[in-house]
């Protein structure tokens, strides 16, 4: 059955991250059907509409915009009236909520949530601190983390790690390799959240199998792709992980978000701990 596609018109006087996200929750409930996406960041003036208008024009479709500027935003809408295109300020509902509940009127500014301020610097050092203890580096400071994701190889410890930093949380992440021992200090940690990720021995076996074929090598390591080798290497990180008693996570059927989300509710309970003690 073949796919059918739309043309989806995302406009942002900002980044555009904001669109793209609530656009793709919304097309992913739609089995068999996929956008074909127009991104437009940071649309700020007269001259940089008329290009989004006249790409409306050449191929018509939905079309959803956050934009502070309310003359630049009625004259999008009214373009896309004319052309009978669908078309939804995906802010202002919640703007409109907001307001009615706090009584307050807004200040409008474009690209307000991305404002250099105490928020953005703390993520972007946790960030930094993530890169250099990225697989493994710099064990001997792991108690500087906030979160240690500990693994097998092909368990998503580095994807996971670098979404977490992007929400302001220092991640450490060690991968579990069969005969190398582990750093001597990570079984005393007790600062960091520490959480084991497992995967089935299937997909990490599918996902090795695909990493060898991308790097084109030559298989003479055969325990790495091996099923009944990975089934005992997930088998022992289990061991370790319930020796620890640190959570584990598996990943088999989880996108980075979702592995990420239930970390963050972790850790949240973690500093709680922390608190109380």
């Amino acid at each position: 059955m073949g796919r059918n596609f739309f043309h989806l018109h995302l406009v942002s006087d900002s980044t555009g991250e904001t669109l793209i996200t609530v656009a793709r929750a919304a097309t992913a409930l739609y089995a068999g059907i996929s956008p074909i996406e127009h991104v437009y960041p940071l649309v700020r003036n007269e001259r940089q509409l008329d290009r989004v208008i006249l790409d409306i024009e050449n191929e018509p479709g939905i079309v959803l915009y956050t934009m502070v500027d309310q003359e630049l935003a009625a004259r999008l809408q009214r373009a896309c009236e004319e052309q009978g295109c669908p078309s939804l300020s995906v802010l202002e509902p919640v703007h409109n909520l907001f307001q009615s509940y706090l009584g307050v009127v807004t200040t409008p500014k474009a690209g307000a949530q991305h404002m250099l301020n105490a928020e953005y610097f703390r993520r972007i050092d946790a960030l930094n601190f993530t890169m250099m203890h990225d697989d493994g580096q710099l064990t001997e400071n792991l108690d500087q983390a906030d979160v240690v994701l500990v693994g097998v190889s092909r368990t998503s410890k580095t994807p996971t790690s670098i979404y977490l930093a992007n929400r302001g949380i220092k991640t450490a992440n060690v991968p579990l390799v069969p005969n190398v021992p582990l750093p001597p200090n990570i079984e005393t940690l007790v600062k960091p959240l520490i959480v084991g990720l497992v995967a089935s021995p299937e997909r990490i076996v599918q996902i090795r199998q695909n990493r060898m074929l991308a790097l084109a090598a030559d298989g003479k390591d055969s325990t790495y792709i091996d099923r009944q080798a990975v089934t005992e290497e997930i088998a022992q990180a289990r061991r370790l992980f319930d020796r620890n008693n640190w959570p584990v996570i598996d990943v088999t059927r989880r996108s980075i978000e979702e592995t990420a989300a239930a970390i963050i509710d972790l850790y949240r309970t973690h500093r709680l701990g922390l608190v109380a003690q």
